[in-house]
């Protein structure tokens, strides 16, 4: 059972999103969540990174909205099975996270790379954040790696998501990249890649955090479709209530306009975002 070791509400700041905005959010620092209890939470609009549980508690604003793929329903648009065709030969290891010098490496490629595309700020991740953050203990952990195998040469590791499971849902929560393999929409292919193993594992939904949609970096959500949006921000206790929008003229997920960025993850504690 959840024990929750603290919770607060953290002073107003710079949205991370929206510029002209002021974002709040609200954390809970929690041990022993059960995947059942986590479960009710991802349902609810939180998200997490380690022990540190969060979502949106930002006054007068509602532009973070939960999103979420019926994985039995997803049908990939053009670009996106574009993206996972180029990426197939990649291979897939899923597993529990692990904390490794390549993937810190890659972490700080990935994370240079963006300072200089996105202007975003410097991170140094040391081991111990890395661990805190990525792999603490959960019993819904896991990861998925994406590795390069070139003969005469020791597997290249490209790719990392650290992702969450329960029962009936699948959370995308981070992912980051080698740049070398951003023009083939490895980003793109991740998702398309989470939602397959999802829905092998007969698990319905796949959370892909926030979609904000005056926000470029997070516009790519909203192109994987068909999804669903959380109403408001309900509590514990009552039902989470998830809308489908309704599909506009010439929005056919089959002729979609070309990405005009690469998925962007979540800011984090510690994440420079």
């Amino acid at each position: 059972m959840a024990r929750i070791l603290r919770a607060f509400v953290e002073e107003p700041r710079p949205c991370s999103y929206l510029r002209d905005r002021r974002a709040a959010l609200a954390h809970e620092i929690i041990l022993d969540m059960t995947p059942a209890e986590w479960e009710a939470r991802l349902a609810r609009g939180w998200r997490r990174f380690g022990p540190v549980y969060f979502r949106p508690a930002c006054g007068g604003c509602q532009e973070c909205v939960s999103i979420r793929i019926p994985t039995r329903e997803f049908h990939p648009s053009r670009s996106q099975r574009r993206a996972r065709r180029d990426c197939a030969h990649l291979r897939v290891v899923i597993g529990p996270p692990q904390v490794t010098e390549d993937r810190i490496a890659l972490y700080h490629a990935w994370h240079a790379f963006r300072e200089t595309e996105r202007e975003w700020e410097p991170s140094v991740l040391d081991v111990e954040t890395y661990a805190a953050q990525f792999a603490f203990p959960h019993p819904c952990s896991r990861e998925v790696a994406f590795y390069e195998d070139r003969p005469g040469w020791a597997p290249r590791l490209v790719g990392v998501g650290l992702c969450d499971e329960t029962p009936s849902a699948w959370s995308a929560i981070f992912f980051f990249y080698h740049p070398d393999l951003a023009p083939l929409g490895l980003g793109t292919a991740n998702v398309v890649a989470q939602i397959e193993i999802a829905r092998a594992r007969g698990i319905p939904h796949l959370y892909l955090g926030y979609r904000v949609e005056e926000c470029r970096s997070l516009q790519y959500k909203s192109r994987f479709r068909p999804h669903e949006l959380l109403a408001g921000r309900p509590s514990l206790e009552e039902p989470a209530r998830w809308i489908r929008p309704a599909v506009e003229p010439g929005s056919d997920s089959q002729s979609e306009p070309e990405p005009q960025s690469e998925p962007e993850s979540e800011p984090g504690p510690g994440t420079g975002r």
